[in-house]
């Protein structure tokens, strides 16, 4: 089961919200958030508010757990870019571009690891039989040659 959050129009660029991104991909999610908690940046606390409402998704809809879910994907594409003005000398203008991202992050459900069956104590795993394909020729010692 798949469940996303989206942040639409956050007013940071989304080159700086892809580096970000990029680190917590793949990832459970609980440690993703601890480890968006610990990044200084303007970036990380908005991935950590839309991964929290994602995990929330998970947990109210669809009775899922936080422990077995994981980030399958982690997107920051670009936004509407504002243009702006601002005056130089002579009457001349520069442009000014603020631009906007759209956060995108979808969780699923981590498939169970199946856990190896612990063997009993004291018994032994039998080995194979080496294959007699090639023997190594006897050594023939000088006293049974004569």
């Amino acid at each position: 089961m798949e469940v996303k959050a989206e942040h639409k129009y956050a007013k940071i660029s989304a080159f700086k919200v892809r580096e970000v991104t990029r680190e917590i991909q793949g990832l459970p999610a609980e440690q993703a958030l601890d480890i968006v908690r610990l990044i200084p940046k303007k970036a990380a606390r908005l991935i950590g508010k839309t991964l929290a409402s994602a995990i929330a998704n998970a947990e109210n809809n669809n009775n899922l757990r936080a422990a077995n879910l994981i980030i399958k994907e982690a997107v920051a594409g670009e936004g509407p870019t504002m243009r702006r003005m601002h005056t130089r000398a002579r009457g001349a203008g520069a442009h000014i571009r603020k631009r906007s991202a759209h956060i995108k992050i979808i969780l699923t459900e981590a498939a169970p690891v199946a856990e190896k069956p612990a063997r009993a104590k004291g018994v032994k795993k039998k080995k194979k039989a080496a294959p007699a394909a090639k023997a190594a020729p006897a050594k023939v010692s000088e006293e049974t040659k004569n």
